[in-house]
């Protein structure tokens, strides 16, 4: 399967959600290789997402 087309513009540092896990809250891109992505959530710790199966959402970083 091919990644979804709004993944490829995330990169590591970039603030996204889940769209099906909302409960997960604010993540944080580790690491993206291909269609694999590693996400840091607030409320799930780090979670490996298949990019072919699921478009993050991009949000706008937390203000300090």
């Amino acid at each position: 399967m091919r990644e979804k087309p709004g993944n490829a513009a995330l990169s590591p540092g970039d603030f996204v959600h889940h769209p099906r896990r909302p409960d997960w809250g604010l993540g944080q891109i580790q690491s993206r290789i291909g269609s694999r992505i590693t996400v840091t959530f607030e409320n799930a710790g780090k979670v490996l997402i298949d990019g072919s199966a699921i478009e993050l959402q991009p949000v706008e970083p937390p203000r300090p």
